[in-house]
């Protein structure tokens, strides 16, 4: 029997201990509320019920029973890893996972996931936050580094603030970009009409993607981004200022009978890969995802009807 000790995040202060520890752990409800009710968590030295509400910065004692451990590989279904080592580790996120625990989040998240399987992550950073030093947007699938130990928390972010990471993705957008390749340099901040949107506005924040068009496809076109920093949807709110939304990002002004079409529930972007200098060794690191199964079909379905 392993025993692990999980402090809350501030993001899961308020909820119910079975609806925390089954996102901190990454397993179901269920499975949360029958190791409570077996005595397998502990706080602040006193054996727990499921309803009690957990506090930010307690700290969880929890036995872990060998069944429980046993699928711990896959507490989020379809998130791989592409590299791993001791100061980092680099995952294939799905779409549908956020990067860390937040307030009116719900659903998996990588940092509970890769804590669930078992991996050391680095407590750098803000309580929900530790050991993420760049988000993918929940919709977003592909490669997401995260830290394990201090130094490479430190070095990465520094490496992110310095603009030293090279992140590339792929986006279907509508329409055909006049211009085959190009930069877009325009400020992001919030949109002045609407808390859950952004835009680009005069007094945002410097936001710059580079692109090209990798391939023309009727209506739309498969785009390379390769982005210089990175503002929150930045990719989503230059294209959609250019007039080129990506294909099934109804936020931002896609067309929803294309993405009816092709049978998607959220934009086609995928961080295609990573690559930067080691925050340890120095030794450069580049890791490549293939398209997961929804965006392929699109893009399949897109080249047939050039066909």
């Amino acid at each position: 029997m392993e025993t692990r000790y999980l402090p809350i995040p501030d993001g899961l202060s308020g909820m119910r201990l079975d609806s925390a520890l089954s996102r901190l752990l990454g397993f179901s409800r269920t499975v949360a509320a029958d190791l409570i009710d077996g005595g397998g968590v502990i706080v602040g030295g006193k054996v727990a019920s499921k309803s009690d509400r957990v506090v930010a910065g307690a700290l969880l004692e929890v036995a872990m029973p060998e069944p429980v451990l046993e699928r711990k590989a896959e507490t989020i279904p379809g998130m791989g890893i592409l590299y791993d080592d001791d100061d980092l580790v680099i995952v294939d996120k799905p779409s549908g996972v956020a990067a860390h625990p937040s307030v009116g989040w719900e659903g998996p998240d990588v940092a509970s996931g890769l804590i669930a399987a078992g991996f050391r992550i680095s407590t750098s950073g803000a309580q929900e936050r530790q050991g993420i030093v760049s988000r993918l947007d929940v919709g977003t699938s592909g490669a997401m580094v995260v830290a394990k130990s201090e130094a490479a928390y430190a070095g990465l972010k520094e490496s992110f603030r310095s603009r030293e990471v090279r992140k590339v993705y792929h986006a279907l957008v509508h329409g055909h970009p006049q211009v085959g390749a190009g930069t877009i340099d325009a400020p992001i901040g919030r949109h002045p009409g609407n808390d859950w949107k952004f835009a680009v506005v005069a007094d945002g924040r410097p936001a710059v993607s580079h692109y090209k068009v990798v391939e023309n496809l009727p209506g739309t076109a498969l785009c390379e981004i390769d982005l210089e920093t990175g503002r929150t949807h930045q990719i989503r709110v230059h294209f959609a200022a250019l007039r080129h939304p990506l294909v099934g990002d109804l936020t931002y002004g896609a067309d929803p009978t294309v993405a009816a079409r092709l049978g998607l529930v959220r934009q086609w972007l995928h961080a295609r890969s990573l690559g930067f200098a080691h925050p340890v060794t120095g030794d450069w690191i580049e890791v490549e995802s293939r398209y997961p199964d929804d965006l392929q079909r699109a893009l399949d379905a897109m080249r047939v009807a050039v066909a």
